[in-house]
């Protein structure tokens, strides 16, 4: 294997591929499998691999998907190696988004060291990760292919011998049997459980070892830059990261979020974590060797030593006899055993047990401390440090559990809650807001709940009051670090976000430990949301709750879906503008809650360029975001990418922070222009999306029938089950044009919007692209929708379209799309000096490597779709062969494709 070093990327890249490809093809040799080899020596740059001469089968789609995820396993470590080649020539400031450029970039600002510390310190990020869309991948298969990257950083060695790199080499081919050999599609459908378990795996196993790298990268720059070590030694100078979950906590439009899985899931979070700090402070006491013959020990820490032993009795002695003359040792020890009583529920004693990890946290200063009191500084930032960073980013609840329900859902059990108290009024779901506002203020003025302690109301008050009990009952027994937000989908009013403290009341809640959170989600959500955040903050309870931060969700995924994607980023743009200036009136700082999938249409692409995007001043130190789906394992399945990521999430927040600290003179961006393409743009795709003839169109052209059948994710792809568009969840609707090559989603109305504002208001169109290059929004905007725009087939989109039966619908709709298609090539070449051919050259070769493979896929997609369609409603052996089949291509394209939605 080529290293960046003597070759380009692409090169690198292609003789990666080329070594892995020969290692596939012996291993199907070996199976017996010689006909299948032919699909892995075609031409790159041929789109008809079936022409070869048979049709493709079960074993066929298999070798194409693993191909395909060969691919994306050679692309990730030829980036990271790129990277890496990059640092070594022109610097670490060189790579877009890391910490050296963020520092090199505050430094130019003018800012000191002493300033740029104290914005590190004032970050916080937090991470969710999401079991929506879903992974099209089977957990085994993610196993593999971090098994396999290994493997392959392993060869990038070069000192390794002839002997050593055969040896690595018959270890990839064993891989690649056993994948082989392993089903890729889930043949029943998962549970919730078991993908708390797959995310469960990177919190455990994953992030705390990227987080140990991230934090060393962090060091490694800062003294790069000839800064002061003091300043970013210490835990209170480091960023703060946490991570959330929505795994067994998200209900919204869930059936199988149950209260008890919830009590389940926040049980097995804080026993994940106590393990794994147990598990680390024996790693410690194994390190912490040091002898009080060669050491002076401070007095502090012999007294403590001494309390503890006698706290313990017997097994305090034990402890400390255990290793008589080494006191760092016996302090950790006797950690151990209060740790060991934490997990054991022995809390008889408080002084033999942890009531919280703050206490935790404080005995590893007591050490940190001892060590830098004899002088051992690098020991204690080595050894201490890690711990305490876990401690600090983990507790013993490992993640923070969101609990999120729709607010209609909310609406039903208000109703039924009052309903069964006062049986003559009109039904809750009927008031207007006033009157809801009016009520619940009023009761909220009193503790009295509306019902006795396990009353029944109604099927949905029930499970909203039953899911609140189990948060009340584990609050009570460990604290409330393991509960995020409570988030209340489509908010679209004041009394949305009002209701949930009648909730709180009748659960025995306290109101002042937990984020209520609005989600804006739609179009107008996202308009009005300024002026619901301000009744909000405004409102006499909610003003008794002391909180300096207030988090607020935005939606991407069904602000796209309701009006496009130009008007998505307008619409949350001047949303982060508004809710900026209302942060300020109430003298309150906003967390914004970025809810951001694996798709450009649904916030997705680098980090670094989503940050930038914002408005200068709209983020004051604190972001949370959703990792959803397949993009969990893009981001972090591997280490390095994980470190990776989490630099560009930690330095570019940091970035932004800056801004809101120490403002700018603010650079005047042609607002108006972009204003007006998203009016003309979400104008001509509500036109589309409106045609009575589109739904037909989708739903006959799209395979969102089979994605309903699917089993990669245990939510359904319906809220409610209606077979209407609002209905729709955004995943699969952005999953099922992707599959269909048409990306619709992605791209859909810039090319009208951009003609039409050329045509109509050509001054500010000659701003808007004037400032292509020097406005981030609008420079991120293109870039994504650019990619969007190429990955699109229109002659694989005209193949999809012979699937609609009516040909008057298709001509309608496809005639719109393939017009609007062609208009947005061309319009959005025009806003670039560069050609595209110069522009996208890594896009463009990822295209050309895949073609083959995919062209395939989508051939025999179209083909089963058809047959499928014709016999799915007669019970049949075949018909049922058919569904696996392309459930296995489904599979296959997303894993081609990087995506499901």
């Amino acid at each position: 294997m080529n290293t960046t070093s003597s070759s380009s990327i692409f090169d690198k890249i292609n003789a990666d591929l080329s070594f892995l490809t020969a290692c596939f093809r012996d291993v199907l040799e070996g199976v017996g499998e010689n006909e299948l080899v032919e699909l892995l020596v075609y031409k790159a740059d041929q789109k008809d691999i079936a022409s070869i001469g048979f049709e493709l089968k079960e074993n066929h789609i298999q070798v194409l998907s693993i191909y395909l995820q060969l691919m994306i396993l050679v692309e990730e470590n030829a980036a990271v190696q790129f990277r890496r080649k990059i640092v070594d020539e022109t610097g670490p400031q060189s790579v877009r988004g890391s910490w050296s450029e963020t520092f090199d970039r505050l430094q130019k600002k003018g800012l000191s060291q002493q300033q740029i510390q104290e914005i590190v310190a004032q970050v916080k990020v937090i991470p969710v990760l999401t079991a929506h869309p879903t992974e099209a991948k089977r957990t085994s298969i993610l196993e593999i292919h971090r098994e396999f990257y290994l493997k392959l950083v392993k060869l990038e060695n070069s000192t390794f011998s002839k002997t050593e790199r055969t040896i690595i080499e018959e270890e990839i081919k064993a891989l690649i049997e056993r994948w082989w050999r392993t089903g890729e599609v889930y043949l029943d459908k998962p549970t919730v459980s078991t993908e708390r378990n797959n995310v469960m795996h990177y919190f455990t196993k994953v992030f705390p070892e990227a987080l140990h790298k991230s934090d060393t990268q962090l060091k490694q720059s800062w003294r790069q830059m000839g800064f002061e070590a003091g300043l970013m030694s210490r835990l209170e100078h480091f960023p703060r990261l946490e991570f959330g979950s929505w795994v067994g906590g998200d209900r919204d439009g869930h059936p199988y979020v149950s209260a008890v899985l919830t009590q389940e899931t926040l049980a097995a979070q804080r026993k994940a974590a106590l393990k794994l700090l147990r598990q680390q402070m024996l790693d410690l006491a194994s390190s912490m060797t040091f002898s009080e013959i060669r050491n002076p020990v401070p007095e502090p820490l012999r007294q403590e030593i001494a309390e503890r032993e006698k706290d313990f009795g017997s097994d305090g002695a034990a402890a400390v006899e255990r290793n008589r003359y080494e006191p760092w040792r016996q302090i950790i020890n006797l950690m151990i055993l209060r740790l060991e009583n934490t997990i054991q529920e022995n809390f008889s004693t408080k002084s033999t047990h942890y009531s919280s990890a703050d206490e935790l946290a404080a005995d590893l200063k007591l050490v940190s401390e001892s060590l830098y009191q004899i002088g051992a500084d690098r020991i204690a930032e080595a050894y201490i440090f890690p711990l305490e960073r876990q401690v600090q980013c983990t507790g013993f609840h490992l993640v923070k559990l969101d609990i999120r329900q729709n607010s209609a859902f909310h609406d039903k059990a208000m109703a039924q809650m009052l309903g069964a108290i006062y049986p003559d009024i009109p039904d809750f779901q009927t008031w207007s807001e006033e009157d809801r506002v009016q009520c619940i203020s009023a009761e909220l003025k009193s503790e009295r709940p509306f019902g006795i302690a396990n009353r029944s109301f109604g099927p949905e008050a029930d499970q909203v009051l039953d899911c609140y009990r189990v948060v009340k009952a584990h609050v009570d027994r460990y604290g409330n670090s393991g509960v995020g937000a409570f988030i209340i989908s489509m908010t679209r009013q004041l009394s949305d976000l009002l209701l949930v403290y009648l909730f709180f009341r009748e659960t025995g809640l306290d109101a002042t430990h937990f984020q209520v959170v609005p989600l804006f989600e739609t179009i107008d959500d996202l308009v009005n949301s300024d002026k619901i955040m301000s009744d909000y903050l405004s409102h006499p309870f909610r003003q008794k709750i002391p909180t300096e931060v207030q988090e607020i969700m935005l939606g991407y995924s069904d602000s796209n879906k309701d009006g496009g994607i130009i008007s998505s980023r307008w619409n949350i743009y001047q949303t982060e503008e508004k809710l900026s200036q209302v942060a300020q009136a109430h003298g309150i700082r906003f967390r914004l809650f970025h809810g951001i999938g694996g798709t450009i249409s649904r916030g997705g692409g680098k980090y670094h360029r989503f940050l930038e995007s914002m408005p200068k001043g709209s983020l004051s130190g604190e972001m949370k975001l959703t990792v959803q789906g397949e993009t969990i394992a893009q981001q972090f399945a591997n280490l390095l990418n994980a470190v990776y990521n989490l630099e560009m999430l930690l330095s570019g927040v940091a970035l932004q922070t800056a801004h809101y600290r120490h403002p700018d003179q603010l650079t005047e961006f042609p607002t108006r222009a972009l204003q007006l393409l998203s009016l003309y743009s979400y104008t001509y795709y509500k036109e589309l999306i409106g045609h009575a003839s589109f739904l037909q169109f989708y739903g006959q052209a799209t395979p969102i029938d089979v994605l309903e059948l699917s089993k990669i994710g245990s939510r359904p792809a319906r809220r409610t089950g209606t077979r209407s568009l609002s209905d729709l969840r955004a995943i699969p609707w952005v999953f099922s044009w992707n599959q269909a090559r048409f990306n619709l989603t992605g791209w859909y109305g810039i090319g009208y919007g951009l003609q039409k504002l050329k045509k109509e208001e050509p001054e500010e169109y000659e701003r808007l692209q004037k400032s292509t290059l020097d406005w981030p929004l609008w420079r991120y905007i293109l870039i994504q929708v650019e990619t969007n725009v190429m990955s699109a087939e229109p002659e694989l989109m005209r193949e999809y379209a012979d699937l609609v039966t009516d040909p008057q619908t298709k001509a309608d709709i496809l005639n719109l799309v393939l017009a609007e298609h062609q208009r947005s090539v061309e319009q959005i070449d025009e806003m670039f000096v560069r050609e595209r051919q110069q522009r996208r050259t890594s896009h463009l070769d990822s295209m050309k490597r895949r073609k083959s493979a995919l062209w395939a896929l989508h051939q025999t997609q179209i083909s089963n779709l058809k047959k499928w369609r014709k016999e799915k409603d007669i019970p049949s052996a075949e018909a049922d062969e058919l569904v696996k089949q392309l459930l296995e291509i489904t599979t296959a394209l997303a894993g081609g494709l990087k995506n499901t939605g």
